[in-house]
């Protein structure tokens, strides 16, 4: 096995880096990302791709393997890129040959037998023993008490079982982002983001829907109370939070407008509830409202100001309590007559959860619930973006767990299933692919861990959106893999592989959808850069 040369890594994503600051200029001077909407989206992907393979140089450099893993997705992502470039390079700005000298290095880390005799190498992950005792513990939980429900939610529908919920409860998880001084864990440093990480990770390994973002509800809510609360309002709702006493979904999408949020069309006008209490009335319709039903508040984001002009500056958010409801739809009737009616939404996958449209008509909140008091008033927006930004984070942690779930299933079935007289593990083709398939998850689990310490330090805002979209997309090719490797039996539900498959898909859509975080957030932040 060829020695791992971490410098000629190095080298090689300098030279692709180049070649991103050359397309980012050419955008930057023409003022054209929403014009050139392909090379925009295209850049923002492959600039996502070098910085996740830059944050694997650190890993590489802790050992043989490492640095074996840390070549060949190097090697990966510069031949991605290349493949960008190709026919193209006059809209990016550069050269036929502006990745020649990486073609040697690429050459010898893509080639097919080195990639064969890596396989079955995943790599350990460096942890410190306080957070591979979080990954055990985390670990465990998911496998005696989550995975044994995970397929009948999946094949059934069905509500996530409380068991789970208040096991969660118990380990403190809801509180991982929640400060101390509001009964949570939180304590503003490093840990705070990799016992996120580690946490999801591990849950959604054993499954999505029930584990991985049943841990991630309050986090929206929790930051935006953070972000903009008053006092009164954290000292009642987060506590709440972190214990798992209550639990929250977001409104945020309606029918007409989904990343789109400044056009948002629910409204909330001062009104008086049945007792004759100050407050707001709410009207209009959201959808995608993910786990709506068990939830016990809904944080909404609602036009508190009918100047629609405005956009997002007329946007506020409310905490709406409800009656916890069932998957299969609820509504709430108010003693005053306000209502509060929701349908379920089917999906493919990411079950347990449900989704739902929700139609307000007249729904009480007391004047108390809006969050920030009189001075919260139009700033909803900001509140709500505050949340956002490291639910991205959790969303990439979440991909790599069903990453690593589809990996092992592939192993195991690859060493057990025999075809043409020995074990599919054999093959050369299973191997490399194996082989690329540990080496995007490591590099995807290196870099989630390396935007966490950025995000400790008040940094990283872009490389959360890149994070999300890189690890998302990149999901969706392991776990098809891993379903091919099964054969005719990835296709059966009797095996858990098809399962991550279908919920990987839905993960480059949700937390923003994949072109609108390339396009608004990544290509126009990396043309604002280069502009500054």
């Amino acid at each position: 096995m060829t020695t791992p040369d971490l410098q000629e890594a190095a080298s090689a994503i300098e030279l692709a880096a180049a070649v991103i600051r050359k397309a980012t200029a050419k955008l930057a001077e023409t003022s054209s990302v929403d014009a050139d909407q392909v090379l925009a989206y295209d850049l923002a992907h492959a600039a996502a791709a070098i910085e996740t393979a830059r944050s694997m140089l650190d890993y590489g450099a802790k050992g043989e393997l490492e640095g074996q893993l840390t070549c060949v997705f190097v090697a990966d992502a510069v031949a991605d890129l290349g493949a960008k470039l190709w026919g193209r390079e006059s809209t990016w700005n550069c050269e036929p040959n502006a990745l020649d000298g990486a073609r040697e290095f690429v050459s010898i880390w893509r080639d097919p037998t080195r990639l064969a005799d890596l396989a079955f190498n995943d790599g350990p992950r460096h942890l410190d023993q306080e957070f591979e005792l979080a990954q055990d513990t985390f670990r465990r939980f998911g496998a005696d008490v989550i995975a044994p429900h995970a397929e009948h939610i999946h094949r059934h529908n069905t509500d996530i079982p409380e068991e789970i919920i208040s096991g969660l409860a118990d380990m403190g998880v809801f509180g991982l982002s929640i400060p101390e001084e509001y009964g949570g864990f939180a304590t503003g440093g490093e840990s705070d983001y990799y016992g996120m990480v580690i946490a999801t990770e591990e849950l959604s390994r054993a499954s999505l829907g029930a584990g991985g973002s049943l841990i991630t509800r309050p986090e929206i809510l929790a930051r935006a109370l953070e972000a903009g609360g008053t006092e009164e309002q954290k000292q009642t709702w987060l506590p709440k939070l972190a214990m798992g006493e209550i639990m929250a979904a977001v409104a945020v999408t309606e029918p007409d407008f989904g990343s789109d949020v400044a056009g948002v069309k629910v409204t909330a006008v001062p009104g008086t509830g049945p007792d004759g209490a100050a407050g707001w009335l709410i009207n209009g319709v959201k959808t995608w409202c993910t786990f709506a039903g068990r939830a016990d508040v809904l944080m909404l984001l609602a036009r508190t100001n009918p100047d629609r002009s405005l956009g997002h500056r007329g946007l506020s958010v409310l905490i709406v309590p409800k009656e916890r409801g069932e998957g299969h739809g609820f509504v709430e009737v108010q003693a005053g007559g306000g209502k509060l009616e929701a349908r379920p939404i089917d999906t493919i996958g990411y079950r347990g959860m449900h989704s739902y449209e929700i139609a307000f008509d007249n729904f009480f909140v007391p004047a108390e619930n809006l969050i920030g008091g009189t001075e919260g008033q139009g700033r909803g927006f900001y509140y709500q973006m505050a949340g956002f930004e490291n639910g991205r984070l959790q969303t990439a942690a979440r991909a790599v767990g069903v990453m690593q779930a589809a990996y092992e299933a592939a192993k195991d079935y690859a060493e057990n299933r025999v075809v043409f007289g020995q074990p599919i593990a054999e093959y050369q083709l299973t191997r490399a692919k194996l082989t690329r398939m540990a080496a995007i998850i490591q590099a995807s689990r290196q870099f989630s861990y390396s935007v966490g310490r950025m995000m400790a330090k008040g940094e990283g805002k872009m490389e959360a959106s890149m994070v999300k979209a890189y690890v998302c997309k990149a999901a969706e090719w392991v776990t098809r893999e891993a379903m091919q490797i099964h054969g005719g039996m990835g296709y059966a539900e009797e095996y858990t592989v098809s399962r991550y498959f279908v919920d990987a898909r839905v993960l480059s859509i949700f937390e923003g959808a994949d072109e609108t975080l390339c396009l608004k957030v990544i290509a126009r932040t990396l043309v604002s850069n280069a502009s500054a």
